[in-house]
């Protein structure tokens, strides 16, 4: 077994779910390239590619990502649409995927594709995979925006969009690190797309649509964490600067305890409990050093949106469950995994040395919704995306 995450109960210590990738094909993307047609869109394309000899080279491509994966069968769960959608490829690449919702296999649209996404979006999938072109990255933004981590197979005629892996191969290279639990920056991209009608008449009309969340290999130098106070100093008020861009009017934010989190509540020049949890709303402080059940009581009565911003225990990694547990099952059940922000210097996760992030909330089921894949803040435009186990006695 290869270094990282654990996908089965083994050991009775720190485990992790399977990794869940939500794939999708766009069993057309870019089948009038090879005939010349400069793009896939419209709708007597595919019929004119077809009697030009074009092949459908989506699925191919797909497989040939998923081929890269055959050592991580055991700790990887495929979630797809049917037959040409997707579940073909994933038999064909040798995995057992779980398929949902409903197609034409005959006709199959971009509406299909949006909803697809979608529904894998609901699933809460690690990673949403999908193969086609940039108007098959338009559809995947139209669907998750920037809350869903993409990535592209490179399947189209024209690939305008910063979301797509350089080859199949390098977005199952990309994969790869992700289930060896190995750090991998996760950043938004640009999903471009142009005029195919302009285009075949030698005019390039290039238009910006929207952004993904795509992972990427990491470029990680681990900095020293002795001596380097200065340097630390830097990288927590990026950090602090990069939340403070993202914080959302109405929005609930509880903010636990921690070094990292101080120096955010520093920089909006509120109070903060070191060793307690805070609530602030419009960038005001709502309560201080809050305890569980008075939480608990103030989320239920916030109809807008909750979100947690936390870090975690150097050395140990916990993110849940030490130092937190005023963050108690009724709040997170609410809060839900994707509103969960984390923060941590690169410094404080390259010292877990690949393990994961750890939750322990005292209820086992949740801690298991949990686990899986978060984004980790790191700085200003810089996050990664990290493995987060759970402990068990099973």
């Amino acid at each position: 077994m290869k270094s990282g995450m654990k996908s089965l109960v083994t050991t009775g210590i720190v485990v992790t779910r399977l990794f869940s990738l939500g794939l999708i094909i766009n069993p057309l993307a870019g089948i009038g390239g090879p005939a010349g047609l400069k793009g896939s869109d419209g709708d007597d394309i595919v019929s004119r590619a077809l009697a030009r000899g074009s092949r459908l080279r989506a699925a191919e491509r797909a497989v040939v990502a998923l081929g890269c994966l055959a050592d991580y069968r055991e700790r990887l769960q495929i979630v797809t649409y049917p037959g040409p959608m997707g579940e073909d490829c994933a038999l064909a690449a040798g995995f057992t995927p779980e398929v949902i919702g409903h197609i034409d296999p005959d006709a199959t649209t971009a509406a299909d594709t949006e909803a697809a996404a979608r529904a894998m979006r609901e699933r809460d999938v690690d990673l949403l995979v999908f193969a086609g072109g940039d108007g098959t990255a338009r559809n995947i933004c139209n669907a998750v925006g920037t809350e869903q981590a993409a990535l592209g197979i490179p399947c189209g005629v024209k690939m305008h969009s910063g979301v797509y892996a350089i080859s199949p191969s390098a977005a199952g290279q990309v994969i790869g690190l992700l289930l060896e639990g190995r750090l991998v920056n996760i950043t938004a991209q640009e999903v471009r797309d142009i005029d195919e009608d302009a285009f075949r008449n030698g005019i390039v009309k290039a238009r910006y649509y929207g952004e993904l969340l795509v992972p990427e290999e990491g470029r990680f130098v681990q900095q020293v964490k002795s001596g380097g106070r200065e340097v630390e100093e830097l990288v927590l008020a990026d950090i602090a600067a990069e939340l403070i861009e993202e914080l959302e009017p109405e929005t609930l934010y509880i903010v636990g305890p921690g070094t990292t989190t101080r120096t955010f509540m520093e920089e909006l020049g509120l109070d903060n409990t070191l060793l307690g949890v805070d609530v602030i709303l419009n960038q005001q402080q709502l309560a201080k050093d809050i305890s569980g059940p008075e939480l608990e009581q103030l989320v239920a009565g916030h109809s807008e949106a909750v979100k947690a911003i936390i870090t975690p225990i150097g050395g140990q990694g916990h993110i849940i469950g030490r130092g937190n547990q005023q963050l108690t099952p009724e709040v997170l059940r609410r809060l839900g995994k994707n509103n969960l922000k984390v923060v941590a210097t690169k410094t404080k996760i390259g010292e877990l040395q690949g393990r994961p992030l750890l939750v322990d909330s005292n209820d086992p089921e949740l801690d298991r919704a949990l686990s899986g894949y978060l984004p980790v803040i790191c700085g200003y435009r810089d996050t990664i995306f990290y493995p987060v186990g759970y402990g068990t006695n099973e």
